[in-house]
């Protein structure tokens, strides 16, 4: 279904020390996407993981068709780790997740039919498979970021989010920024729209985010996001004369 200068669809999976959810990942991904008769790659982005993840990326590129393996001198962040999967993506659509299988690839399907009416499509999720303190610092956190940046976003925690091609190339993401991606891409006069999807527990490893290990930290990405939205230039020019 491609046009011959690249693939339908790109998966951008950040990872860092992740080793065991891989393999599983990459089948379930293929298994979703495989009947829906687009022509996909998989993005596999090594965080300068040091348990192995880079190892396993790198067998899955040499044994499976269509996956790819990035890989990071150091550990630069979830932010940095998009940044890059976005310039090597190739294809028209690109689907970001996370790669400790709590996000459902099955969900993919949900957000490219949403997206047929938008720009980007980001998911929220229906119900957290996290511990308590996480889901209500999570609802503050989200509530906090949409009544100083004025926006709707309901989840901005979630990773799986499809988006057009050409919203990302343009985009200039610094640390922290990912975040907040639906929220730049309407400053930049991209359509958005939100989808429920499931959240699923953890089956191997651990989480590397924490709640105060990014408190301060989003806070001071929100309050750059607001001054962004409100300083951004806004005109339209109506006649140009010879």
């Amino acid at each position: 279904m491609t046009d011959g200068t690249g693939p339908d669809l790109t998966v951008v999976v950040p990872v860092f020390e992740e080793r065991e959810n891989l393999e599983p990942l990459v089948d379930e991904i293929g298994e979703v996407l495989g009947p829906l008769g687009l022509d996909c790659e998989i993005v596999l982005v090594d965080d300068g993981s040091r348990d192995g993840s880079g190892e396993t990326i790198s067998a899955l590129a040499r044994s499976r068709p269509g996956v790819r393996g990035l890989h990071f001198r150091e550990n630069r962040g979830q932010s940095a780790a998009f940044d890059a999967g976005f310039k090597a993506a190739r294809g028209r659509i690109v689907v970001t997740m996370d790669a400790d299988l709590q996000n459902d690839p099955r969900d993919v399907p949900l957000l490219l039919e949403a997206l047929r009416d938008a720009d980007a499509a980001v998911g929220y999720r229906k119900e957290r498979h996290d511990t308590w303190i996480r889901r209500v610092s999570s609802v503050i956190a989200n509530t906090v970021r949409n009544r100083l940046s004025g926006d709707d976003i309901i989840d901005t925690g979630c990773s799986l989010k499809a988006f057009r091609l050409e919203c990302l190339q343009g985009l200039k993401l610094y640390t922290g920024m990912h975040r907040f991606l639906p929220t730049l891409l309407r400053i930049d006069g991209y359509r958005v729209v939100q989808v429920p999807v499931s959240h699923r527990r953890r089956r191997a490893g651990r989480s590397k985010y924490g709640v105060w290990n990014r408190v301060f930290r989003s806070f001071a990405d929100l309050l750059a996001v607001r001054w962004m939205k409100k300083r951004r230039l806004g005109y339209e020019v109506v006649r140009h004369d010879p």
